[in-house]
């Protein structure tokens, strides 16, 4: 693992590309769309924009998409992908996986994170700071679980949803696709696709 390229100059980015130093990799750069306007990124130089990145996918080793919002992620990450980007996925050292867990490519888990055995977790998903993801959990692509939420067993997560900061969902619950789960909100009951729900118990916000 040598040179490593992120696409979004964040916060999200900074805490991807500190744990991707800690991962192994020797280098990271950042490209942004809002450079040369945004040069640098905490410690690191963004050198270039997504048109940048494609015209220089070959000198790097791996490529991940470091943006908080889901759909967006999930989508750039699919442009790189048909343009042949080497889509890393980093787990920072002190998160806990499952040697019997499943990770997709271009996912990112922070540290304190922990996934369970035969979890599955999709593409372009970030597991962030300590939030769990317990046994049988399966997450599509483009999923967010924020800082501290929670996963019980058996819950099901679909594409682009964001579970917010310090929720927790019961177990066997199934969340849908394009969900919003705000922070401290407590799932108790299954989401269909699109909502956003709050509160304990969580309800939908009208």
């Amino acid at each position: 693992m040598k040179n490593l390229a992120l696409l979004g100059a964040s916060g999200h980015g900074k805490v991807v590309a500190d744990a991707a130093l800690a991962a192994g990799w020797k280098s990271v750069v950042f490209f942004d769309d809002a450079w040369p306007n945004r040069a640098v990124n905490g410690h690191w130089q963004v050198v270039g924009d997504t048109a940048t990145l494609l015209d220089n996918l070959s000198q790097f080793d791996g490529v991940l998409v470091a943006i908080g919002n889901c759909l967006i992620r999930w989508q750039k990450q699919q442009d790189l992908q048909a343009a042949g980007a080497r889509l890393a996925t980093v787990v920072h050292p002190q998160a806990c996986v499952s040697d019997y867990a499943k990770l997709g490519l271009g996912t990112v888990v922070i540290a304190g994170a922990v996934i369970n055995v035969d979890a599955v977790v999709g593409d372009a998903c970030i597991i962030n700071t300590g939030a769990s993801v317990d046994h049988d959990c399966v997450l599509a692509n483009g999923v967010h679980i924020s800082p501290g939420a929670h996963l019980s067993g058996n819950v099901t997560v679909g594409a682009c949803s964001w579970v917010g900061v310090g929720a927790a969902v019961r177990q066997g619950m199934h969340i849908g696709a394009s969900v919003m789960v705000g922070a401290g909100a407590v799932v108790v009951k299954s989401v269909p696709d699109g909502q956003t729900v709050v509160g304990n118990p969580a309800r939908r916000m009208l």
